[in-house]
């Protein structure tokens, strides 16, 4: 039987990878987080890879993403986004497993007003979006094969997210104050998950950019998941200098998926249905 290699097991991706391993039964999933496979450290990458490995796919689902907090630990974000993604990608190439590995809409600054491509230059602007560019660079560098998933404004019923946080709040404050002049567009992990298995069966390579479809600012997005949750919370817009990060972000992010419908066969959603659809799952 195949076994597909998943990195980051707790995460959000990594969760909704579970889920679907539960329904795929003619493949093998293997499941670890930091205390099996520490991608900061090379002797656990190391270590982990030493014994016997026969992986069809390794999913990275792992990463550094405390954005703010990287701004002050510039060091171990480039561990786990820059140094473990090229351990990774080369122990991949060794076994002969499809690597597939997850990037992000940081890797651009946010200056265009149309849709980015997956061939449009990059200008990361946070030391965050700065370690998953390099990762990007090095992870194909080491392995040409590999296939590098950008993503944005990632969201489930797992761990700490937008939707999550926004959820709690809402049940417990009258109004809630929501950035609306970043724009991008929220993706559902669920999703996500199923496209990062669907292209651990095909022989694309390269980056190729992958969101729900639509356009939302987080204002919208908040707005949407306090109206969808039935709570009676204001959603107030405001802008981004009056709410100060030590993280930058790009002030436009929506990524173009024109590439990703191309070559992949996926029934893509709007966000808004997607977002529908948890409600329903959480609120049962």
């Amino acid at each position: 039987m195949k076994k597909i290699l998943v990195t980051g097991s707790n995460g959000q991706l990594g969760s909704e990878l579970r889920l679907l391993s539960e329904k795929e039964k003619n493949f093998n999933f293997e499941f670890v987080d930091r205390s099996v496979l520490d991608l900061s450290s090379e002797n656990s990458v190391k270590d982990f890879f030493s014994k016997s490995k026969d992986y069809f796919a390794i999913i990275n689902a792992a990463a550094y993403t405390a954005v703010d907090l990287a701004e002050k630990d510039e060091k171990n974000a480039e561990l786990v986004n820059l140094n473990g993604a090229k351990s990774l990608a080369a122990h991949a190439k060794s076994l002969g497993a499809k690597f597939i590995h997850i990037s992000t809409d940081f890797v651009f600054d946010g200056n265009h007003n149309r849709p980015y491509k997956e061939t449009d230059s990059k200008n990361p602007i946070s030391v965050y979006g700065k370690t998953k560019s390099d990762g990007e660079d090095q992870v194909l560098e080491e392995n040409p094969d590999s296939i590098i998933i950008r993503t944005s404004w990632v969201y489930s019923k797992f761990g700490k997210n937008f939707f999550n946080t926004i959820a709690k709040l809402a049940k417990e404050r009258e109004n809630l104050r929501v950035i609306d002049d970043q724009i991008g567009t929220p993706t559902w992990a669920g999703d996500l998950a199923r496209v990062c298995f669907l292209a651990t069966k095909t022989k694309h390579s390269g980056i190729y950019h992958f969101s729900n479809e639509g356009v939302a600012s987080w204002f919208d997005f908040a707005n949407e998941i306090v109206e969808t949750l039935g709570y009676s919370c204001k959603v107030i817009p405001i802008a981004t200098e009056d709410y100060p990060t030590d993280a930058k972000r790009p002030s436009y992010s929506v990524l173009s998926k024109k590439k990703f419908r191309e070559n992949f066969d996926f029934q893509n959603v709007h966000w808004k249905q997607r977002l529908l659809e948890l409600v329903k799952e959480v609120k049962q």
